[in-house]
């Protein structure tokens, strides 16, 4: 959920009968996100985590829906797939995953490849990485709805929408 941007726009959309969880890795990301949700009035709609997304610590078939924004591509490779099959986990079937994220999709700029080398050579300021989003989340058994292009600073971008399948 990093610092809550995402957070307290969710948590304005459940409404007063609603209920938002967020799982951050980072206890500093979920001081600013209380911080910021406590400000607006909407601390009683959400409930943080500081724990792994790699094993999340909610039940089988939790949720309506996942989001996850900016999120995907800090993790290393080999993780994704864990990362989106707890996703798949904890949804319900036919609950809805929804990514927002840097897209490796047509990344054959000088930016892109400018942006993955300093990832490799200078991870403690590049972060993250673009990835290739819908074919990630088609991997881990999502049902692709929605896919949509953009642009973040000159790098691509992809929104992707995705169901758990009902069995």
């Amino acid at each position: 959920f990093g610092t809550g941007h995402c957070l307290k726009q969710l948590a304005e959309a459940v409404g007063e009968e609603g209920k938002v969880y967020g799982i951050d890795i980072s206890s500093g990301m979920l001081a600013i996100s209380r911080r910021r949700l406590e400000r607006a009035g909407l601390w009683n709609r959400v409930e943080l985590t500081c724990d792994d997304a790699t094993k999340m610590p909610y039940t089988d078939n939790k949720f309506d829906a996942v989001f996850t924004s900016f999120a995907l591509e800090l993790f290393d490779l080999p993780e994704i797939p864990q990362v989106l099959s707890e996703i798949k986990r904890v949804l319900k079937p036919n609950g809805r995953i929804g990514v927002v994220s840097m897209s490796k999709e047509g990344g054959t700029s000088i930016l892109v490849r400018s942006y993955e080398w300093m990832h490799e050579k200078l991870p403690q300021y590049v972060d993250c990485r673009p990835i290739y989003v819908e074919q990630s989340i088609k991997d881990a058994g999502f049902v692709i709805q929605h896919k949509e292009r953009v642009s973040l600073l000159g790098l691509p971008g992809d929104i992707v929408i995705g169901t758990k399948p009902i069995s």
